[in-house]
């Protein structure tokens, strides 16, 4: 060796270009077939024993040195239950449970997993605890409450709800209740949530939406206390009489859809009356 650098015989391009892009992305194809597990065939009720006891050994390893992957807990319960070993698969929840029992993600997982094997009451059970644990997770009570009316349970289903409004939710909630009594016809049900979702929330758009749904069953005499209500709510203070246009306007436009255009003109002139001015 003399030290020089090797001469380049050949300096015309390359007929083809390879990129770094390439090169990886043949590399991981390489490396995911070349380490695929092979399918195991279990033959016999022995076979299947030290299959299950291989499998839970390796699952146990790997929680112990992730204790906090609700990931790596969630496998291992699934793959319990798969097997048809519930009670094993329960075991685990409960055990990630302890790990983060404010997990979401563990709850509803849990509770899917019950459903999926008809274990209804299993799954009542388990959205009653979460819902109590987790009271402010929307999402945990309206699986609860779509559960327990998909099983026909229309009482049980308003019990969650009753439980749930309690906690003065948002608006959505409220909704969803009147929604479900709605569907079964129990129209005063309805009109009773929303005086106690005026009460919890008297903004303008919740009169409002009782305005409508008033007028839409007929009850013209209810609709029209309901926004007189509204009215003797907000006052006269200009500030206030600013901020509920919105009832007023709706207020004045029911009374001009019945024909009553002299109702509504007084309905306007108070909407937009001077400052100071006393309604008559």
């Amino acid at each position: 060796m003399d030290g020089r650098a090797p001469r380049i015989k050949n300096r015309a391009p390359a007929a083809i270009y390879i990129t770094a892009e390439q090169l990886l992305r043949e590399a991981q194809e390489r490396q995911e077939s070349a380490f695929r597990a092979p399918k195991q065939r279990v033959e016999d009720f022995e076979e299947l024993h030290e299959y299950r006891g291989r499998k839970r050994k390796e699952f146990e390893e790997r929680i112990r040195r992730t204790r906090g992957s609700i990931k790596e807990w969630l496998r291992y319960a699934n793959w319990e239950a798969s097997q048809n070993e519930f009670a094993r698969s329960r075991s685990v929840y409960e055990r990630a449970l302890d790990v983060d029992p404010r997990s979401i993600q563990l709850w509803l997982s849990y509770t899917e997993m019950e459903l999926k094997n008809r274990n209804v009451q299993h799954a009542r059970n388990l959205f009653d605890r979460a819902v109590t644990l987790l009271p402010r997770v929307d999402q945990l009570w309206y699986k609860y409450v779509y559960l327990e009316e998909l099983l026909q349970n229309v009482p049980g289903a308003r019990q969650v709800f009753e439980r749930w409004m309690k906690w003065e939710p948002d608006d959505k909630a409220w909704q969803a209740y009147i929604k479900m009594e709605e569907r079964y016809g129990e129209l005063d049900r309805a009109s009773a949530i929303y005086e106690r979702w005026i009460a919890v929330r008297p903004e303008p758009r919740v009169w409002v939406k009782w305005g409508k749904f008033e007028e839409e069953r007929q009850r013209l005499d209810k609709a029209r206390e309901v926004f007189q209500t509204a009215l003797d709510f907000y006052g006269d203070d200009e500030e206030q009489v600013e901020k509920a246009q919105a009832v007023f306007s709706a207020f004045a436009k029911m009374e001009t859809r019945l024909k009553e255009y002299e109702r509504a003109r007084v309905i306007y002139k108070f909407a937009f009356k001077q400052p100071n001015q006393n309604p008559r």
